[in-house]
This record gives structure tokens, C-alpha cells and sequence, in this order.
């Protein structure tokens, strides 16, 4: 594994590589860490800074690549990607206000569009990476961001929940409503949405994954957060998709995008391959949550 740690000095920084840390220890990954100061005043806080981060990396027996660079921080990372293979790039993920479209730095939001790989936005302190939980969608394309958090868990020995969240349909669909809130009756039915969610299973545990399916009913944001807090989980790892057409960059949905602003935990976004097609049963096609 390839990981791309950036920092720009702040605590938020701090936090990315913490984070990072837990990730890169157990999976001995191959780690850089690239510091950018937007202001030559910044220089001398943000060298400080990396020599913290990076006996932190060392402490856990990851010997990280340090570079420095100046100038806008999207455009540096974007630069520092090209031509590279990054299995995962992790950044800081500071609040800058409780209202409004984006509630935490825009330039973090920029990173989750523009970047190939998938972004984990450190968020907060992160002693532990034990349990993840996957906001699935019941989609077939999804499946790539399902595998990644399956070779994380699989290196830090955590385990994963797969969470799909439904909207409550009319009443005059209660009795379908039954089949799908018993898990193991839909794991075993021959509905697509079923058999996503089955395969998506199947793959986790052939990793040694310990792995579940949980269903839940309402709106999907505040279901989310009522798993995590209910789950105990250290991570939540949500979707982007790629833009149709000759445009190279992905669509961060309302879903994500809320995760984002209100989560108090770390959140991967990996990044889903439309060209899967969609394999979501009747609810995900209708009352399906859109990531």
C-alpha cells in the first residue's frame, strides 16, 4: 500500500497523521508525508511541525518520505499525484463554521473532487481503527470502495458493518418492508438488492473480515449517525463517483458531503466505478440512498 500523508502544519495535520499512523504501522505501507506552506511565514511552523509528525510515524516503525513544498495546497497535492499510485491519501479536516454548505475547510472538499484516489479525512483524535462502518447503498458500484475498506480492516484487524439505509415507503409497501428489515431472509432472497449485499459480505469475509449487514429505515444522514453511535465505530467510509464523460473529477453527493460536516470520527471516501452498472432491488431504485 501507498499512502500520502498532508500537512500543513495546524493540528488538524496532527490529526491526519495519527491517523495515519494506525493505518500505516499494521500494513507496513510504503508512507510520504508532504508538508505545504501557503505563506513563506509559515515555513518555520510547518518544518517544526514535521518533524513532530514524523517522529510520531517513526514510533510505530514507518519510515515516512518528507518533502516540502509552497504554494496552494489543492494544487500542490494534485501535482504531488500525478504520475504516482496512491492507495490512499489522508488530510487534515478542520470545522471552519456550523452553517452553510461546507462546514469544514473548502480546499478538503476540493481534494475529495479532484483526486483519483480515495481521501480519509482525519477528523478529530483517532486512538483506534477497530470497527468501520460502509455506507453501502445496496449499489453494485460501490463494491470497489467495499474491497478497500476490506484490505484496511483485514491489515488493522477491525471488523465491518455494511449499512444500507432505506427511506420509509408508503405504507402500502409494509409487507416488503418486513422482508427486507430481516437481514438473513434477504441475504438468502434473489433480489439484487440482496444479492449486492450478499457478495459485498462474501468478498469482506474471504479477506478474514468479521463482517455485518444492518438495514435500517428513515432518512439516511441521521441513520448513519445512529449506527456509528450505536456501532462504536471508529471509521465511516462513504462514496464518489467519477463524472460521466471527458470531465476528470467525481461527484461528492449530499450524503457524503453531510457526513463530512457533521461527523466527529474519521471518514474515508472511497471512490465507486459507475461503470459497474446498478444492481439495486426495488428500494435501492426507488428509496435507495444516493452517496
Amino acid at each position: 500500500m501507498n499512502l500520502l500523508i498532508c500537512s500543513d502544519g495546524t493540528p488538524s495535520s496532527d490529526y491526519a497523521v495519527q491517523v495515519a499512523s494506525l493505518i500505516a504501522g499494521p500494513s507496513k505501507a510504503a508512507t510520504s508525508l508532504l508538508g505545504i506552506s501557503e505563506r513563506p511565514a509559515d515555513k518555520e511552523s510547518l518544518r517544526l511541525a514535521l518533524i513532530s509528525e514524523t517522529d510520531l510515524l517513526r514510533s510505530v516503525g514507518v519510515e515516512p518520505t518528507l518533502q516540502m513544498r509552497e504554494g496552494d495546497p489543492v494544487a500542490e497535492i494534485f501535482a504531488e499525484t500525478q504520475g504516482k499510485k496512491f492507495d490512499l491519501i489522508v488530510v487534515g479536516a478542520r470545522r471552519t463554521t456550523p452553517t452553510g454548505f461546507y462546514w469544514r475547510s473548502e480546499k478538503m472538499y476540493e481534494l475529495v473532487k479532484a483526486l483519483d484516489a480515495p481521501v480519509l479525512a482525519a477528523i478529530g483524535r483517532c486512538d483506534k481503527l477497530r470497527s468501520f462502518v460502509v455506507c453501502t447503498g445496496g449499489k453494485a458500484y460501490i463494491e470497489p470502495a467495499v474491497m478497500l475498506t476490506g484490505k484496511l480492516a483485514a491489515a488493522l484487524g477491525a471488523s465491518v458493518t455494511l449499512l444500507h439505509v432505506m427511506a420509509e415507503p408508503p405504507a402500502m409497501y409494509a409487507d416488503l418492508v418486513a422482508m427486507e428489515e430481516d437481514v438473513d431472509q434477504l441475504l438468502e432472497s434473489s433480489s439484487e438488492l440482496g444479492r449486492n449485499l450478499l457478495h459485498q459480505k462474501q468478498e469482506l469475509e474471504r479477506l478474514g473480515v468479521n463482517t455485518s449487514v444492518r438495514l435500517r429505515h428513515g432518512l439516511v444522514v441521521d441513520e448513519v449517525f445512529k449506527e456509528i453511535a450505536e456501532g462504536g465505530h471508529d471509521l465511516v467510509v462513504t462514496g464518489s463517483s467519477r463524472v460521466r464523460g471527458t470531465l476528470r473529477h467525481y461527484i461528492m453527493g449530499d450524503v457524503t458531503r453531510r457526513i463530512l460536516n457533521h461527523a466527529e470520527l474519521p471518514v474515508l471516501v472511497a471512490r465507486s466505478d459507475i461503470t459497474a452498472g446498478n444492481r439495486g432491488g426495488f428500494f435501492a431504485r426507488w428509496f435507495g440512498a444516493r452517496y
